[in-house]
């Protein structure tokens, strides 16, 4: 609490601070991220009202290190089993935790991995897709009090991803 208030009173007097922000989630930060971790970021990165009458189940399995999630989108809420996998799911990815690192941190999609054949869709990816349309990006500037922000707010991370745009548009 008294860390909030801190920072508001010093929002008042000077504005956001300005700069590059401090990057928490480069390469290292990404890799120590437990893929519950990753689900959990996209959870609450899931925007209730596109996603409010999204129904999906979805398996993930990363054969690389042998783990197994459960997702389930409803009532705009994403959330997922370790070690559990949906009896009869929309869709199953199964995807190399290493390969997704690399969506993690915004250098390679989805699509990307599919093509190189690193990644594997089987089944229905309608829910996938709205999933995906329904997340909104964090900007690490975002304003504590009201009327601190800046006129040009950062750019915000695509969908799925955690760490800074490596921009390779």
């Amino acid at each position: 609490m008294r860390n909030a208030f801190l920072m508001g009173a010093f929002e008042l007097r000077s504005g956001i601070p300005g700069g590059v922000p401090v990057r928490s989630t480069g390469p290292d930060v990404v890799r120590a991220m437990s893929t519950g971790q990753f689900l959990d970021f996209i959870g609450i990165s899931l925007d209730p009202k596109k996603a409010a009458a999204l129904r999906t189940t979805i398996n993930l399995i990363t054969p690389d290190n042998g783990e197994k999630f459960g997702i389930e989108v409803s009532n705009a809420t994403l959330t997922n089993i370790q070690g559990f996998l949906v009896p009869k799911p929309d869709l199953t990815i199964t995807v190399n935790r290493a390969d997704l690192n690399q969506v993690m941190m915004g250098a390679a999609t989805f699509e990307t991995l599919v093509a190189a054949g690193k990644a594997k869709f089987e089944g229905d990816t309608r829910g996938f897709d709205q999933l995906r349309t329904s997340l909104f990006g964090f900007t690490p500037d975002f304003e504590i009090l009201p009327g601190t922000a800046p006129q040009a707010p950062s750019k915000p991370l695509k969908p799925f991803e955690v760490g800074d745009s490596l921009d390779k548009d």
